[in-house]
């Protein structure tokens, strides 16, 4: 069993725990709020940051990337055809760029000032940052989101995934930044049907039903959050 240092809505760490459904990894969760900077988790990640794994034969592994990678090295080759990275050269770049694409673009334009204005705040110390949502970040972020959802639905009407043929890490990255602003009714599912099909294809696999059945006190889940078929 692993030990992830998470918090449900970081959309990384859900990065991670899809993966761990994939790939059938047993994982002990254990709640990190990052903006407290925990002395003891500082020493497994000096960046602050989650999600963060714990294998109690590999030193800690911090962040999303670093993760993905180094369970596809130890446990990719024995997935077959299930493995969440291909095998080519070029397949796996066009992987790594869409991933690098949703972890570190859309993150900054839009999960992480929607998570970090409506959930995040509610939780945090005014001397951490905590406060009264900003409008203004949140409406720009809300307008960023439609360009992305209009790449995802161009990717989805030109390829069977996001990636290619079947389904990957970049599926998994794009799913997870969705679904923690999807929870908070951010995304303009009707804005592009090709997006939202190719959603609701990740939604339903085995994987996401942990992800879905979580819910925070005091901020209700969207309509479409649940819903298999929105």
């Amino acid at each position: 069993m692993f030990t992830l240092f998470h918090h449900p809505f970081c959309p990384h760490s859900r990065f991670i725990r899809l993966i761990a459904g994939e790939y059938g990894l047993e994982l002990r969760l254990v709640e990190e709020r990052s903006w407290e900077r925990r002395e003891a988790f500082l020493l497994l990640n000096a960046a602050g940051t989650t999600p963060v794994l714990v294998d109690k034969e590999q030193s800690p592994i911090p962040g999303a990337a670093i993760i993905a990678e180094y369970v596809d090295e130890a446990y990719g080759a024995d997935m077959g055809p299930k493995r969440l990275m291909p095998e080519t050269v070029a397949e796996r770049i066009e992987v790594r760029r869409l991933m690098a694409w949703f972890n570190e673009k859309f993150f900054e334009e839009v999960s992480h000032p929607l998570v970090t204005e409506r959930i995040y705040k509610r939780f945090m110390s005014e001397e951490n940052g905590g406060g009264a949502p900003s409008a203004d970040v949140m409406r720009a972020a809300k307008a960023n989101v439609r360009y992305h959802l209009a790449y995802i639905g161009w990717l989805a009407q030109t390829r069977n995934f996001l990636a290619g043929d079947r389904l990957t890490y970049a599926d998994l990255a794009a799913a997870a930044h969705l679904s923690a602003i999807d929870y908070l009714g951010d995304v303009p599912w009707s804005e592009d049907d090709a997006a939202k099909a190719w959603y609701a294809r990740v939604k339903s696999r085995p994987s996401f039903r942990p992800l879905l059945s979580e819910w925070l006190a005091g901020v209700p889940a969207s309509r479409t959050y649940v819903d298999l078929d929105f």
